[in-house]
């Protein structure tokens, strides 16, 4: 009997080109509270839980950070993030990916990191109804990536259970909670992370963008 995949998506990076509006509206939140880090660094961590993005701010800076400033600066990363969404678009072949998947019956969700506070703009430029959509987001697991909590989630709302998924992602940390749940992780270099370090973190596949993917579709169970 042919088990029947089922597609759970990442969001930022992977079906929408948000990844650099995430790192800017970091940098200006860190900045206003004087706290010194790279671009480059902060782009490295977009995709991971918010605990797990902080335990790594305290390691590169040495700051004492309390939870009331942990709440600011999310608090004020989302103010950021809203002042750029003007400039968030999907990724080349994102609508079409996810509207041949439902022309073909195939069960998809989405799964991410942030809070429905940001999502929702990713959302509305993607033209996915959340109303309509299975969409977990952070709000709504106790844990985040690289946990593989939303991803389980995302598999519940679609009735199957994860070992039966194509996770897709832009980062390694997609990858990481999708092996943990037991799905097979695809990789997009649309978030900026290279096909090297998204194999070594358990990608079976590397396309470029939705486009790509949709191109080769057949190669990770999608049949008409």
């Amino acid at each position: 009997m042919r088990i029947e995949p089922v597609f759970l998506f990442d969001l930022d990076g992977t079906l929408v080109d948000s990844v650099y509006q995430h790192v800017i509206a970091w940098k200006e939140t860190l900045d206003a509270e004087g706290i010194d880090l790279s671009v480059w660094r902060i782009h490295r961590k977009i995709g991971m839980s918010g605990g797990l993005f902080t335990n790594q701010l305290l390691r590169e800076t040495g700051l004492d950070i309390s939870e009331e400033r942990v709440e600011r600066l999310r608090r004020g990363h989302a103010a950021a993030y809203q002042r750029h969404a003007s400039n968030v678009r999907p990724l080349p072949g994102a609508r079409e990916l996810l509207t041949w998947l439902t022309d073909n019956g195939i069960p998809w969700a989405i799964a991410t990191s942030g809070r429905m506070e940001t999502a929702a703009v990713n959302l509305e430029a993607l033209g996915v109804d959340p109303d309509r959509t299975p969409v977990v987001t952070r709000d709504q697991v106790h844990f985040a990536k690289p946990d593989p909590d939303l991803f389980v989630a995302a598999a519940e709302r679609l009735g199957k259970p994860c070992e039966t998924a194509m996770v897709i992602g832009d980062s390694i940390w997609d990858m990481l909670a999708a092996t943990r749940c037991r799905a097979l992780g695809v990789g997009l270099l649309s978030g900026g992370y290279g096909p090297d370090e998204l194999r070594q973190a358990g990608a079976i596949r590397v396309y470029e963008d939705p486009a790509d993917l949709l191109r080769h579709i057949d190669e990770v169970g999608g049949r008409r």
